[in-house]
This record gives C-alpha cells, structure tokens and sequence, in this order.
C-alpha cells in the first residue's frame, strides 16, 4: 500500500485515537498526527482527574443533554454507543464502575490509565503515531482531499480524520487548530463561546467562602426576574464566583443570556430538607437554646465558618447580638437568606478555563450517517470540533469516542 492510500488522523485526542484505532481495526493503513509530545493530555485530566467516561442512561435521555443539538448523535449512538464503549475498555483491560447519576468510571479513578489503554490498543492496532507533528494545511489536488502539510512536508493521504479537539484548555493542545483547517476547506465555524465554565458573581459578600464546596444545595436559575431552571447538587465557591456540578450544567445556558444582555441571577437554597416552616422553628429553638451566646457562635450550627461573614452582612444582623435579643424581622431576613440567597452573575471565565468548547463546525456541514464533511470529498470530522455540547455527566466524552469510532470506520470504508 502506498502512502496515497492511507488514513491520516490529525489529533491524538479521544476522538482522534478512536478514529485512529478504529481504522486501523479494519485493516487500513493509518498515521495519527499529534501536535504535542504525547496523546491524550485532556484526556489524562478530565473529570478531575478520574475520567467520566460516559453515562449509562438511554439514548434518549442521553441525547436531550445536548439541546437542539443532540438528534445529530442519533444515528452515531445507535453505531457506537455506552455500551460499546465500556465493553471496548473491558476488553482492553480497564475495569469500569458506575457511580451516582449513571457517571461511568474507570474503577481505579485515574484518568491516565485510560490513555494508556487507548495508547496500547492503538499500538496493538498498527497505528503509527507521530509526535511534535502539528497540521499547517489540507493539501488539495482537483478539489478533492489529497494529504496534508507537516512543518513544510507533504504527507499524502486517501482519507483525513480531522480531531483536534476545541480551544479549552490550551495547555493540552487544543488551541482551536482544527477550526481554521475546516474553514480553510469551506466549513463554516458557529461562534466559540465556553460551556461547562465557572461563572462570576458581581458582589464580593461570598469571596471569603472561596475553596468551600457545599452538596445537597438547590440551585435555581434565574433570568430576568423568571425562574428557568432548577438543580440539586455540589456548589463550589471561588474567588469571583461560583463552579462545581451545578453550575457547571446551568452556564451553558447562562453564557448565552449575558451575551443577550439579559440580567442573570442564582439563587442557593442552603437547606433543602427543611421547608420554611421547619427552618423557622427550629432557628426559634436555637435562639431559645443558646440566648446568650452571639449569631455568629449560634450560626456556626447552621452554617460553615466561611460563610459566616457573608451571611450576616447581607441579613444586616449584627454579629454581636444575642440569640434571645434576635427580633423577628431578623428571624425572617436570615430564614430567607438560608432558603434563597440570591448572587447576580455578571460575567463567565475564559474559554480556555472552560471544560468544553461551544460552538464549532456547523453540523448542517456534516453527514450524520458517516462523519464526513459535506464540504470536502475524503474528509471526516470529530469530537469536540463539532458544535455538540452538553452537560456534564459523560455525555460529552462519549460523544466524542462515538463520533471518532463513526469517522475512523468510515474514512476506512474509502480504501478496504
């Protein structure tokens, strides 16, 4: 086989290894091509750390994590789907749990056991692997695909599997290379915008809180005055703002209403079990209890030390009051505090603090049933480069093994 009939995978994320390894597994001839040093830097530090790999829910409810979006990965899923997934990484020798949520886990939570799986299997497969190599251009001739342009050399091929990942996380490789491959071919770029991205809070009452994760907290969304959404989950407080599970989900939706101009506000309910009814009696109780101790000794029950400060100076309580000197107006103020403590947010982290890239290839540019592009013969595309996004979960890591799998299968169907 020559060099013209080989696949060339551009992007040695987990999209381009499951293309890469997927090809491979057909009997074609593939060179993967990676910017950096080694494969799979994002993918040795996602999840925290531990790799959710995917969610073991069903397709549909699957596919509604992605928004409007999310019917493109019908036909993908129904091709490669959570189920393959985890049978492909048993198969490989990496054991698998599934935790709260139906978050699925490598079962020794380290998420560089996962690139080295996926290193191994491509190895195994016969895939060459080509480091320090990042794409300059899409060679052309005729119109058509013909290879690639590697530090001014040319490096022919039959198919081109594009996978460069977004532009989060720059550190790791993905700067956002493989949009201006895709638009130099013709592809259109809807605009990138973080999703999953930490958000910024305009007062800086809960500054002191920073580093304190709180669970089992509900949070609702607010956007104009109207309530949208409603989470229960863990909340991390920052140094501008807020992060954790929660807000990680709701600031997809969040980024786009600031940019719209809108006025966005959260509000955290801090006791959730305790309806106000129940709240309110039992801060009774504790005014009662412990009278001559100060609020914030008798708030030390009800709340963690780092968020004292806060709590006081929004409810206008005085730190040194004595609990049976509490009138009921402040009762009240401090029982809707704990029950709604609303924060404005006024902006959003960086896209490159941001866990995944929103935006990307316009999917009315892609084939569903194959992953090529509808712009260029012999070009596929994957992963995070597409506009697919969705909450966290899994979702989006399985998206991006799936559309991998579907594009390296494909780009081989052109040669076997």
């Amino acid at each position: 086989m020559t060099n013209k009939s080989r696949i060339i995978v551009i992007g040695g994320g987990a999209a381009g290894m499951m293309a890469a390894g997927a090809a491979a597994a057909t009997g074609a001839r593939v060179l993967l091509l990676e910017k950096m040093q080694q494969p799979g830097r994002k993918l040795a530090i996602t999840g925290k750390g531990r790799c959710n790999l995917t969610n073991i829910c069903e397709i549909r409810e699957f596919i509604e994590h992605f928004g409007k979006n999310g019917k493109f990965l019908r036909q993908t899923f129904h091709h490669f789907f959570n189920r393959e997934l985890v049978d492909f990484f048993a198969g490989n020798g990496l054991e698998t749990v599934t935790e709260r949520g139906g978050r699925v886990f490598p079962a020794s939570g380290k998420a560089p056991e996962v690139v080295k799986i996926m290193r191994d299997w491509l190895q195994k497969s016969g895939v060459t692997v080509r480091f320090n190599s990042p794409v300059e251009e899409l060679l052309l001739k005729d119109k058509k695909l013909a290879g690639v342009m590697v530090k001014g050399e040319e490096f022919p091929a039959a198919a081109v599997v594009l996978a460069t990942g977004g532009k989060s996380y720059p550190k790791t490789g993905s700067t956002g290379d493989g949009y201006r491959l895709a638009e130099s071919c013709g592809h259109t770029i809807i605009a990138l915008r973080p999703a999953l991205v930490p958000l910024i809070c305009a007062e800086n009452h809960t500054r002191a809180a920073q580093g304190l994760t709180l669970r089992n907290i509900a949070v609702t969304l607010f956007i104009n005055q109207k309530k949208t959404s409603r989470l229960f989950g863990e909340i991390l407080f920052t140094a501008d703002g807020v992060s954790g599970p929660t807000i990680l989900t709701l600031s997809h939706q969040v980024v786009s209403n600031l940019e719209s101009g809108d006025q966005v506000e959260i509000e955290l309910d801090l006791k959730p079990a305790l309806d106000e009814k129940k709240l309110d009696t039992r801060l009774i109780r504790d005014f009662h209890k412990r009278g001559k101790e100060d609020m914030e000794s008798i708030l030390r029950g009800l709340l963690p030390r780092e968020l004292l400060s806060a709590c006081l100076q929004m409810t206008g309580i005085d730190p040194q009051r004595q609990g049976h000197h509490v009138t009921t107006q402040e009762r009240k103020r401090l029982r809707s505090w704990l029950k709604g403590l609303r924060l404005q947010i006024s902006g959003y982290r960086p896209l490159d603090e941001a866990i995944i890239t929103a935006g990307g290839v316009s999917l009315k540019e892609i084939n569903p049933k194959t992953m090529a592009s509808l712009r260029l013969d012999n070009l596929f595309i994957a992963g995070e480069l597409l506009d697919l996004q969705a909450d966290t979960g899994g979702y989006n890591l399985q998206a991006a093994f799936s559309t991998g799998h579907l594009a390296g299968i494909s780009a081989a169907s052109l040669i076997i």
